[in-house]
């Protein structure tokens, strides 16, 4: 059989004497011994239950290192910030400026294109007359004459009986308006069938004069005929392109400059002296 202990017994004689109204035993020295072990038995299960947490594992050397790393102050971040910016201004700094350029010059620069096909990419020649080296200043000394030659084209020079265009006086003589390969110089004008209004006539001149035969808009020579006749700001252009004129009425329209033009036409005739 189990063996109650002493402690039970007495708290069951304890809680009859209470219900009996009796005084209960008193037997302290036992039943403080009886705690006693209780706790001190209990005590150590405790203990083996609450263990302490295991201790951390160190951090990997990559994490030690950022920790330890010294951060970037917030000054320099604005810095690197404004990087890319400055590095934008610096490409438009020293990027060149390309300028376009504007009024007769440019608009002969493309119309030229198809003058090509004969006179040359660089006007060097080919079905039609060489251009360059100053040749075609020397058929036509004057703007104005070169203006009606290639809006009428050699045709009808023929058709007028004129036996030379441009300076009869050049060196090495006149050209005689089929004396060269026996081709004609096509009308470029509207009125004789052409292709191209009075300001691309004019733009085509320009660019065969001073970018391809050579004239130095900057020099006495050509200085005032460049200005009147081919600079972006001319006068005659802006009216021819917005057709407030056209070779028949310009000298006309043009007679207080400084300068004044000498007559175009649109047929056929000598030129100017």
């Amino acid at each position: 059989m189990t063996e109650v202990p002493d402690f039970l017994l007495k708290r069951s004689k304890d809680r009859r004497a209470a219900l009996s109204g009796a005084a209960p035993t008193a037997e302290p020295s036992a039943s403080k011994e009886v705690a006693k072990t209780v706790t001190s038995s209990a005590a150590p299960a405790l203990a083996a239950e609450v263990a302490p947490p295991p201790p951390p594992k160190p951090d990997p050397a990559y994490v030690v290192a950022a920790k330890s790393r010294k951060k970037i102050p917030f000054w320099a971040m604005a810095t690197l910030s404004l990087l890319p910016v400055w590095a934008f201004l610096y490409l438009l700094a020293v990027s060149p400026v390309v300028r376009e350029e504007s009024g007769p010059m440019a608009t002969g620069a493309e119309v030229y294109g198809a003058c090509a096909s004969c006179h040359g990419a660089n006007g060097q020649g080919g079905a039609g007359r060489v251009l360059h080296e100053g040749e075609v200043l020397k058929t036509f000394p004057n703007i104005e004459d070169m203006l009606n030659f290639v809006y009428t084209g050699s045709q009808p020079f023929v058709a007028a009986g004129l036996a030379v265009y441009g300076d009869a006086d050049r060196e090495g003589g006149g050209h005689a308006p089929l004396s060269y390969n026996g081709n004609a110089m096509p009308a470029q004008g509207e009125k004789w069938g052409g292709g191209l209004t009075d300001y691309e006539v004019l733009g085509v001149v320009c660019h065969e004069r001073y970018a391809i035969g050579g004239a130095d808009p900057k020099s006495e020579q050509w200085a005032s005929e460049y200005a009147t006749w081919c600079s972006p700001e001319s006068e005659i252009f802006a009216a021819l392109q917005a057709g407030a004129v056209d070779y028949d009425t310009l000298a006309e329209s043009f007679a207080m400059l400084e300068v004044p033009p000498r007559a175009v036409g649109t047929e056929a005739r000598p030129s100017t002296k």
